[in-house]
């Protein structure tokens, strides 16, 4: 098991992970990585590495969970973080994805993001798991 991590903005940080996680996979052979991000307000994305495109999916989440919403969760931590958590949820925080020969294997223009969505600033942690496929325990007689 292995642990990423990165210093994102507020609200709308976000930051491509690709290259650091195809560092950590091996160059011969295949299996599935799993990526899990640890913080309640944060998200892992497969989306199109496009500064355009993560813009307007942050206005759609804006519709969705706006942040100038009164949240109920502000009174159980009187703070002000509700949208941050309701993003979170609602876009996941892992992805599993196969691998092969050292490389991720995704479409041409897949790309994991990772998003913070906190009201400030957080240093995001990303655990990387590389689950090798075992042909032996796949075998049949």
């Amino acid at each position: 098991m292995y642990e990423l991590s990165y210093k994102l903005p507020a609200k709308k940080g976000w930051t491509c992970i690709d290259k650091d996680v195809e560092k950590l996979i091996p160059a011969n052979g295949e299996g599935i990585i799993n990526l899990f991000s640890s913080g309640s307000t944060s998200s892992l994305i497969l989306i199109e590495n496009d500064p355009n495109l993560l813009e307007d999916l942050f206005e759609m989440l804006d519709k969705l969970a706006p942040f100038n919403k009164d949240y109920k969760h502000h009174i159980t931590w009187h703070d002000d973080n509700g949208a941050s958590h309701m993003r979170a949820t609602m876009l996941g925080q892992s992805i599993t994805l196969p691998y092969k020969e050292g490389k991720i294997v995704k479409g041409t223009w897949q790309n994991i993001i990772l998003v913070n969505h906190d009201t400030r600033e957080r240093e995001r942690k990303v655990v990387v798991n590389i689950i090798p496929h075992n042909p032996i325990a796949h075998s049949h007689p």
